[in-house]
């Protein structure tokens, strides 16, 4: 493992302990032949099951594993961002623990790349999981995503996606954004693909996913919508909302100073109170929100603060970090 990493397999764990051996089998079933320099980052992300004595027993005999134990139970995108964080390949992919994407099309993922794609995302073409409360909303949900970003793809959900370093040092994770990483690199400026990947059933434990992801989803989307339109241009959004509040305190106003003038009385009238209220709101527009918002990018981009905390690092069954 002294040579320079070519490729770096992330791959979030929660209470995934029967899959485990399974998994890590077949990772190295199609790494190994590739001829290339690799690891796997296994990221416990606090299962409550034996994952983690798992992933430390197995980090003892097999080399390539770099085991990460997070101390809590963080979630899925802040497992992510560890991992892209402490991987070291110039290709990094990234795939769920619970055996349903199939480690076998990583070849196919890595060749598309080595097309000159910047990120390839994987298509469940043939998904095999119930239809009513998994397939139709997750359906509903890339058009959605895709209509609003504008980054059209089959499949945002599946996890079985491969990058560039490049891509990901540009961006910092939070909230439920794993999901959107083909729209933050599209922001900038990365060439994205879409190929079709086969797709397992289950076989052990049950599905980490409820109803509660997504209100998490929506809310996140809205952000990465904001982002993506108006990131470098803020002021658009919140000055349209502004100039429209402003225009209408000031006509107003003058339909109160030309009353006023024609000698009625505009002291009790309501709309006197309402321009003053969209004057301000329009102000407040200009300023609170847009401060606001810039305040929270600003903050999850320039303070280089982690969404996670490490317990400790495993390689070789010895604590590197």
């Amino acid at each position: 493992m002294n040579k320079k990493i070519l490729i770096s397999v992330v791959v979030p764990i929660f209470n995934e302990e029967e899959s485990l051996p399974y998994l890590v089998d077949q990772l190295l079933a199609v790494m190994r032949p590739l001829g290339e320099t690799f690891e796997l980052v296994l990221i416990n992300d606090g299962s409550t099951d034996r994952s983690a004595e798992v992933l430390k027993n197995l980090s003892i005999d097999i080399p390539e594993i770099l085991c990460v134990l997070l101390r809590k139970n963080y979630g899925q995108t802040a497992a992510m961002a560890a991992g892209f964080d402490l991987s070291n390949g110039e290709i990094v992919l990234t795939l769920d623990g619970d055996l349903q994407n199939d480690p076998a099309d990583i070849p196919l993922l890595i060749g598309k790349l080595r097309e000159g794609f910047d990120l390839v995302s994987g298509w469940r073409f043939q998904r095999k999981d119930p239809a009513l409360h998994r397939k139709l909303p997750s359906k509903i949900a890339n058009r959605l995503i895709g209509s609003v970003t504008g980054v059209r793809l089959h499949d945002y959900g599946c996890s079985l996606k491969a990058y560039r370093r490049e891509v990901l040092s540009d961006m910092r994770l939070y909230g439920e954004l794993h999901r959107f990483l083909p729209v933050l690199a599209n922001i900038e400026g990365a060439r994205i693909t879409e190929v079709k990947v086969n797709h397992r059933s289950r076989q052990y434990g049950q599905s980490k996913y409820g109803i509660d992801r997504t209100f998490r989803v929506l809310m996140d989307l809205l952000t990465v919508w904001f982002m993506n339109r108006f990131l470098t241009r803020p002021m658009y959004v919140f000055g349209f909302g502004g100039i429209l509040s402003i225009l209408g305190s000031v006509c107003i106003s003058a339909y109160l100073l030309i009353i006023k003038i024609l000698g009625e009385d505009i002291g009790s009238r309501p709309l006197l109170i309402l321009a003053l209220l969209l004057a301000i709101s329009g102000l407040q527009l200009f300023g609170f929100g847009l401060l606001g918002e810039l305040q929270i990018r600003t903050y999850h981009e320039s303070q280089g603060r982690p969404i996670y905390r490490i317990r400790k690092t495993l390689r070789g069954g010895r604590i590197v970090r």
